[in-house]
């Protein structure tokens, strides 16, 4: 059985993007560094939360190191449908746009003008 935290499970951490995994090192950092500093000052009350704290930043380092390895999947990016139809409404708009100005173009080329 793995001591850290619950929500760092090796599992868990599977399905977090590189930048989720980058944000979460980044506070387990943040933490491991307060609980160094209380434990310096005589005010920690949990010695053991320091140990899964460790685990967790390696649990993370090891995920990251597999993935630029290529040993371990980097997770799909898998788009919401609301989020999907909102860019699919943009191309389309932008789509839309792109053909309006080539077809007032493609008008103005073949309609002659008259010199006086």
């Amino acid at each position: 059985m793995a001591i850290g935290s619950k929500e760092l499970a090796s599992v868990e951490l599977d399905t977090f993007d590189n930048g989720r995994l980058f944000d979460e090192l980044k506070k387990a950092k943040e933490e491991l560094f307060n609980l160094r500093f209380q434990s310096a000052t005589g005010q920690l009350e949990s010695h053991g939360r320091l140990r899964a704290v460790k685990r967790d930043i390696a649990r993370i380092y090891t995920v990251l190191r597999e993935r630029e390895l290529g040993i371990r999947a980097t997770p799909v990016a898998v788009e919401a449908p609301a989020q999907a139809d909102k860019k699919t409404e943009k191309k389309t708009k932008k789509a839309k746009a792109a053909e309006e100005s080539s077809t007032d173009d493609a008008a103005a080329e073949a309609t002659p003008t008259k010199e006086a």
